[in-house]
């Protein structure tokens, strides 16, 4: 599963520093590391229109990865900077991503559901956050909240089709309060605002005068 910053494709995680002259070793995240990783293919960080010039690659034979050499990079210091740093290839508007693979855009304005069919509301917004991408969902009685984009709690990733079933339990979504409607249950008296009246003496107490007639306009009660 993988959802696309729009124009720019996330090719690579630097995990770690190999030797003096600023090779990384990196972690896979395209399914063609041939053409990525490439001598003369471009790379940028995350975020940046600095760019990363791959001068050597070669895949690592005793386990998963590849190394890598950037023109830019000279020494091992400054390889270092590039450690957990996440490495993207800036694709055209032609590009299609890989199968399974979204763009923002396409993202953004799906509606999303419940496994069970309950409508959540739609996307709002894609941010990344730690390495993956967090749809905002809002529209809902259940508000706005975050979907981080990761199997664990996105069920079914179809944008393209207008349908995004995420797993609201193991997002602990709460259900709206159920509202009663039934038109046969008596409702509660209205409060009816009262003149304030003196407290009542204690128990046995004569009872106080009433309260004298109010006189008429144009002269006292007969």
């Amino acid at each position: 599963m993988a959802v696309l910053s729009d124009e720019r494709l996330v090719v690579a995680l630097v995990r770690g520093v190999h030797g003096l002259r600023g090779d990384v070793r990196i972690e896979i995240l395209t399914d063609n590391p041939e053409l990525r990783y490439a001598p003369g293919a471009v790379l940028h960080r995350e975020g940046s229109d600095e760019p990363l010039t791959v001068a050597w690659s070669s895949p690592i034979a005793d386990g998963p990865g590849w190394r890598v050499r950037f023109e830019e990079i000279r020494a091992r210091a400054e390889a270092e900077t590039l450690k957990g740093v996440y490495l993207e290839a800036v694709v055209g508007p032609e590009a299609e991503p890989v199968r399974g693979s979204y763009f923002w855009h396409e993202v953004i304005g799906t509606a999303v559901s419940g496994v069970d069919g309950t409508a959540l509301g739609t996307v709002r917004d894609v941010y990344r956050s730690g390495g993956a991408e967090v749809f905002v969902v809002a529209g809902s009685d259940y508000g706005e909240f975050d979907v981080p984009a990761v199997r664990d709690f996105v069920r079914v990733l179809a944008p393209r089709r207008g349908e995004i079933v995420v797993d609201a339990e193991a997002l602990d979504l709460r259900p709206p309060k159920e509202r009663r409607t039934d038109p046969e249950r008596p409702r509660a008296p209205r409060r009816v605002s009262r003149k304030r009246k003196a407290p009542p003496g204690p128990i046995g107490a004569a009872e106080p005068a009433p309260d004298p007639a109010p006189e008429l306009d144009g002269g006292s009660t007969a």
